[in-house]
């Protein structure tokens, strides 16, 4: 298994608006292993870092599915993106 690093990091929406930053194919087949369901875009995100992590297909091909991933269950970080929040704004 080899574990390649992503050339840039995709960042991800976890908990209460805490980003978590994902550097590598592990990192990223650990997170989207551990999300809680069984949609079409998880089966393909862990089957790519599979793929990836045996040497089948390279990092960034993997990036990219679980970027989709991230962004179908609304959790992607976009660059000055601020967290989702469930609460009304403060008026002062």
């Amino acid at each position: 298994m080899l574990s390649q690093p992503f050339e840039k990091p995709v960042r991800v929406w976890v908990g209460l608006g805490f980003p978590r930053q994902l550097n590598s194919v592990v990192d990223a087949y650990q997170f989207v292993a551990d999300w809680r369901g069984n949609s079409p875009e998880q089966k393909a995100a862990i089957r790519a870092c599979k793929a990836a992590l045996a040497g089948d297909i390279d990092a960034e091909t993997a990036r990219g599915i679980l970027v989709q991933f991230a962004r179908r269950k609304d959790i992607l970080v976009e660059d000055g993106m601020m967290p989702p929040t469930t609460q009304k704004p403060l008026h002062v």
